[in-house]
């Protein structure tokens, strides 16, 4: 099992859970797996053609996944995964 952050904004899907988790490999197989638990989750962090919407960040052990293999990010028992929204303003 790993154990996923959900935002405040994304809280309304998961019950107001702020911690959930998922049984997952990569980083999609966890999408998938959220989205089974918590339908609506993946439309809020995917766009129509399944990638990762920009301002959507996910960290595994504080480590971007952009800077690692994206969603193929290899998981293991244990790891944290955070979701954060980009936050923009002036």
């Amino acid at each position: 099992m790993i154990k996923v952050r959900i935002p405040t904004p994304l809280r309304p899907l998961t019950k107001g859970q702020g911690e959930v988790e998922a049984q997952a490999a990569t980083i999609s197989e966890m999408i998938e797996t959220l989205n089974s638990n918590h339908p609506g989750i993946k439309d809020r962090l995917c766009d129509a053609t399944g990638e990762l919407r920009r301002f959507v960040n996910i960290y595994v052990n504080e480590e971007d996944i952009r800077f690692l293999d994206g969603k193929s990010t290899k998981l293991k028992e244990g790891d944290e995964v955070s979701i954060v929204p980009a936050i923009a303003g002036g």
